[in-house]
């Protein structure tokens, strides 16, 4: 046997054989039950973090078309709001006018029905003053052609008339 010395310590051919053929058993064992599952669970781990990434990008993108869509209707939404503001503005304010305008246009008709009424009664109050005079005037002749009055008699006359024209129709 070949003796290999090393400083004090001798190993033999054979020994060095056996542990080498124990290491690369070893070596083989490790391989098969512990690399393999170590290297498939990297794998699967590296796989489900690429797709955790890929899935958190995928969100974010949706969330973020998401957002802008919103941002969108929101737009919209205001502009629509707005609109209907401004519709029920000038709604608004043709009703005020046109209230307006049919009020100064019953008061005018009010007041020329009023200046008729007004001239009517004015009419038929000198008609009727005019009645009345010419009934007095009758009257009077009437009782001066039959009683010849002194100034006395005139006077109580002229005084009773008078009176007869604050009270309506007592003597007519």
């Amino acid at each position: 046997m070949f003796t290999f010395s090393v400083v004090g310590a001798q190993l033999y051919y054979g020994d060095m054989l056996y542990i080498m053929v124990s290491f690369l058993i070893l070596m083989w064992l490790i391989k098969v039950l512990a690399w393999k599952p170590i290297t498939k669970m990297m794998k699967d781990r590296s796989d489900k973090i690429a797709n955790d990434i890929d899935s958190a990008e995928k969100s974010k993108a949706d969330a973020s078309k998401l957002a802008s869509q919103r941002q969108a209707e929101l737009a919209n939404t205001r502009q629509e709001a707005t609109g209907i503001i401004n519709d029920a503005k000038q709604t608004g304010q043709k009703q005020h006018d046109q209230i307006i305008e049919d009020a100064h246009n019953d008061a005018a008709n009010m007041k020329v029905a009023a200046e008729k009424d007004i001239e009517q009664q004015r009419q038929e109050a000198l008609a009727n003053s005019k009645k009345d005079v010419a009934s007095l005037s009758i009257e009077i002749a009437s009782k001066i052609i039959t009683k010849e009055l002194n100034a006395d008699d005139q006077k109580a006359l002229i005084d009773s008339y008078i009176e007869g024209l604050g009270k309506p129709n007592e003597s007519r």
